[in-house]
């Protein structure tokens, strides 16, 4: 799995310690990084010893019950438990992934979990993800169309063309790619993004959508697109086991194409 380190915070305290119970049989230490804004204090780093012989395999589970049977105060978004949602991103154990589908087995050691790498933190393991979203809203992320539609059917594709669609529609806008590259976190005020630019390719290649030479003139700018220079964080990062690099060079392919 690949690490991607954050950056040194040294306002980041020690925090409380929540030690585990004198039966306990299994017990593993869960660093967290809590923060609250409106209260005026620093980060920093609470520490809790979970009896897992009383816990579920992953990540989430352990969060979860740290929340009901610990410290209720602890804040983290979460949803569907499936890897689908993409509710519980974070930075565990240095790599941005999924609570939900990371096993705790598979975390060596103490597991040290932080909110998603440079975003503004809401609270606790909470970021902010509006601009995150309003990027991808720039994209238009819809069918545009001007043929008409055929009179008597549905917008048909072939089983080939579908395929060109099929993978980069499985992006979950978790954001763990976009906030694994360090291009996208001293420009992400011009620099779509890894999600963002995955998201302009499943359009740019759907043989339905009329708008490519708009959607191409969009993102010929020195920032929007170009800010990629091929880390490949993004890809190592997806969990959902997609490809955001190859895409991202695929659209600049396309407008070298468009200019020969």
């Amino acid at each position: 799995m690949a690490q991607f380190a954050l950056p040194p915070n040294s306002r980041v305290k020690k925090g409380k310690t929540y030690e585990a119970p004198a039966d306990a049989k299994n017990v593993r230490r869960f660093e967290i990084y809590r923060y609250d804004p409106d209260s005026g204090e620093n980060p920093r780093m609470d520490k809790y010893d979970i009896d897992l012989a009383d816990c579920g395999p992953m990540i989430l589970d352990a969060m979860i019950k740290i929340k009901s049977e610990i410290d209720p105060t602890l804040t983290f978004r979460r949803s569907c438990r499936e890897g689908i949602c993409g509710s519980c991103a974070m930075s565990i154990d240095g790599t941005n992934t999924l609570a939900c589908t990371l096993a705790i087995e598979d975390v060596k050691g103490d597991v040290s979990i932080y909110p998603l790498p440079h975003m503004s933190v809401v609270k606790d393991l909470v970021p902010d993800m509006t601009h995150f979203y309003a990027q991808y809203a720039s994209i238009k992320p819809w069918l545009q169309t001007r043929t008409p539609a055929p009179p008597d059917s549905e917008r048909l594709q072939s089983k080939e063309e579908q395929e060109l669609i099929n993978t980069p529609s499985a992006c979950i806008l978790c954001a763990c790619c976009s906030t694994s590259c360090p291009s996208y976190w001293w420009n992400s005020d011009r620099f779509l993004g890894a999600s963002a630019l995955l998201a302009v390719y499943r359009w740019l290649v759907d043989s339905r959508d009329d708008a490519t030479g708009d959607r191409l003139d969009e993102l010929d700018d020195p920032f929007r697109l170009y800010r990629c220079h091929t880390i490949m964080n993004c890809t190592y990062a997806c969990p959902k086991d997609l490809n955001p690099a190859k895409a991202i060079a695929e659209i600049k392919k396309m407008l070298v194409e468009r200019r020969l």
